[in-house]
């Protein structure tokens, strides 16, 4: 799945995590060097190749 800067999408779920960021909708605002996408859910990046999530705009 190809995300990018100022693409909008909805966590499923995060690895490792226990579901308070599920759900969670925002904004990608930059991605770092090694691919996590950073944005406005949150405190935590998401990492593509572990994390559910889904682009909704």
């Amino acid at each position: 799945m190809e995300v990018k800067v100022g693409d909008k999408i909805r966590i499923i779920h995060l690895t490792g995590e226990d579901g308070r960021y599920d759900g969670h909708e925002g904004t990608v605002e930059y991605i770092d060097a090694i691919g996590q996408l950073h944005g406005t859910w949150g405190g935590l990046a998401v990492i593509p190749e572990e994390d559910e999530f889904v682009v909704i705009g």
